[in-house]
């Protein structure tokens, strides 16, 4: 069915179709009959992960930034995501970056962005989770939390405490993201003492809020696949001496690796197949740098069962999809599932 509609969405500016998609997909969330007739269609075989302290039915997620404000996730949900990661949100609304922002590489299947968190806000999307009760139902929902662009960096980590407070209730967990290249200053959080001091601040406001809610939210760091080897012993020093609880690996690229296209030249992040080679290197790093005690999800250039094997192997835990389903849509996440479970019995 993907392959029918395809050719119809490539031919709209690539927003636009972004737009139509969640549009869809808000509906089948919304209308129950649609919802149980698309769970039907396309059934996910379930083989629980657990990881962070939390219980996945399968290894694979949805990357943040394809549904930002929380519109679609119940539609998304009935495509059998394993878990759903929902912004990057900010505390206040903001349009993020001019126009266009958004590049389809189709020969490479690759995506430049440069959206700059566009966002409704914390108070949208705490409105679009009202009534969730996590660890109740699934899938599992995480929610990225960024700063505005225009707090300055002295007050980031603000916006970050002031995020973190208020999806903990919501959010199974929460992905500190402090790696995307497109607002200023972000990746200046993302290592050294900068990320410390962020990560010590939230673990703190968490131990606060534990006994509260009665569970601990885990605390996920979403990384860059541009650090030097340096950067990335001082992310790790910064996550295993804070307590956090995982690491997401990767962001996009601001590299341009094997691209020709003459969009290569467009400012922004790189994802997609381009991408995965270099976030699998990331993956085996981190893992092996800091002893396996930082479970991993791996996010770049996954769009067959090998990809995800190669993630697997490197370390990771569970997975995350964004460009793979735009070029192939949501049947990757059920082709995936079942090879994951041809595999298991195959150990």
């Amino acid at each position: 069915m993907y392959r029918l509609l395809r050719p119809l969405l490539f031919r709209l500016p690539p927003e636009r179709a972004h737009r139509l998609t969640i549009d869809v997909l808000r509906l089948v969330g919304d209308f129950r009959p649609l919802r149980t007739a698309v769970q039907r269609g396309l059934p996910v075989p379930a083989r629980p992960v657990e990881a962070f302290g939390l219980r996945f039915a399968n290894r694979v997620g949805l990357a943040a930034g394809f549904d930002k404000d929380g519109l679609a996730w119940r539609g998304l949900a009935a495509f059998g995501f394993g878990h759903i990661e929902l912004g990057t949100v900010t505390p206040r609304p903001q349009s993020g970056n001019p126009s266009p922002r958004l590049f389809r590489l189709p020969r490479q299947g690759a995506i430049i962005n440069r959206l700059g968190f566009p966002s409704r806000g914390g108070d949208f999307l705490a409105g679009r989770l009202a009534g969730r009760v996590p660890g109740q139902q699934a899938p599992v929902i995480g929610v990225s939390i960024g700063k505005n662009a225009d707090t300055p960096p002295e007050r980031a980590i603000g916006d970050y405490l002031e995020l973190a407070w208020r999806f903990a209730p919501l959010a199974d967990y929460l992905a500190i993201n402090v790696s995307s290249p497109n607002t200023a200053g972000l990746r200046d959080l993302g290592h050294g003492n900068p990320l410390r001091e962020l990560l010590g601040a939230l673990v703190e406001q968490r131990m606060l809020q534990t006994e509260k809610l009665g569970r601990r939210v885990p605390l996920l760091v979403k990384v860059s696949p541009d650090l030097t080897d340096s950067e990335l012993d001082e992310a790790l020093a910064a996550m295993l001496g804070t307590g956090v609880d995982g690491v997401i690996a990767t962001n996009t690229t601001v590299s341009r690796p094997g691209i020709t296209s003459s969009i290569a030249g467009e400012a922004g992040g790189l994802s997609g197949q381009p991408l995965r080679e270099r976030s699998t290197r990331l993956v085996r790093e981190i893992h092996r740098r800091a002893g396996g005690k930082l479970p991993i999800i791996g996010v770049g250039g996954i769009s067959s069962r090998a990809d995800l094997e190669e993630k697997l192997e490197a370390g990771a835990t569970l997975v995350q999809l964004y460009t793979g389903l735009v070029y192939q849509g949501p049947g990757l996440v059920r082709r995936l599932n079942r090879n994951q479970n041809d595999r298991a019995q195959q150990l």
